[in-house]
């Protein structure tokens, strides 16, 4: 989730489209968000990993 929305990102960044742009933060804020969760040992959705 983490690359996806980097890689959104930069698309959206490069050619100009706002709505890229937008999707790729939200997905790198939750990428991180569950990282860290998961990182941490506290399960998420009754999972301990989300991948």
């Amino acid at each position: 989730m983490l690359i996806l929305g980097l890689i959104l990102l930069l698309l959206g960044f490069f050619l100009e489209i706002s709505i890229l742009w937008t999707i790729g933060i939200i997905l790198l804020v939750v990428g991180a968000v569950l990282y860290v969760l998961g990182a941490t040992g506290r399960a998420v959705g009754g999972r301990k990993h989300y991948f």
